[in-house]
């Protein structure tokens, strides 16, 4: 995985708008005086979304002001995790789980079409301007590997076929159907399940 980008080009000013103001103040409101900083993921969650999907510095500074925090603390946290953009992304940001599950099930298979189809290189915006993609540590989806997230859905039961499909929906303004690829329901057994039977059945 390459290391987390800081985009060059950042907005001079950011504030929630009046919709997200009113929802970060609920959430502050959940946490005791004092403790407020424990928001900061939500937060900066909030942001991301209010902002393309993906955070300006301004925005973590604005944050760590309304949380009476230090800046740099906010700025640990938003370079911390993978869920947090901080460059622009396209309208769909492709996330590729390459951990160890996803890896050996093909994972690497479906980078290499996301360097076909999208972009060569990661966190760059395809040609279109609609799509960009990123390597990313696990995402909890082990059993259905190997798996894409695509903005907020899971993509699972992947290979490489199936996948170049859900690119050119995408790109032919279709919504593809998130799930698994293999017509599994959640993560059940693929054959005959065997568990979660009663004792008559078994």
């Amino acid at each position: 995985m390459s290391l987390k980008k800081i985009s060059k080009n950042q907005p001079d000013n950011f504030v929630f708008d009046s919709n997200n103001l009113e929802e970060a103040e609920k959430i502050i409101k959940n946490y005791p005086k004092g403790k407020q900083k424990s928001a900061v993921m939500a937060l900066l969650y909030i942001a991301q979304k209010q902002n393309n999907n993906w955070i300006p510095l301004s925005a973590m500074k604005y944050i760590a002001k309304m949380l009476d925090m230090p800046y740099i603390k906010v700025y640990e946290v938003a370079t911390f995790y993978s869920m947090y953009n901080l460059t622009p992304v396209g309208e769909y940001f492709f996330q590729v789980c390459t951990t160890t599950p996803c890896m050996i099930r093909g994972a690497y298979k479906l980078v290499d079409v996301c360097k076909k189809k999208i972009s060569e290189n990661e966190s760059e915006i395809s040609k279109n301007g609609k799509s960009s993609w990123m390597e990313v540590e696990c995402l909890g989806a082990c059993v259905n590997s190997p798996m894409v997230q695509i903005n907020d859905d899971y993509f699972e039961d992947l290979d490489e076929e199936k996948f170049s499909k859900i690119i050119d929906q995408i790109d032919k303004n279709q919504k593809p159907k998130p799930g698994s690829y293999r017509g599994r329901l959640s993560s059940e057994p693929e054959n005959i399940r065997k568990t979660l039977l009663s004792n008559k059945n078994a």
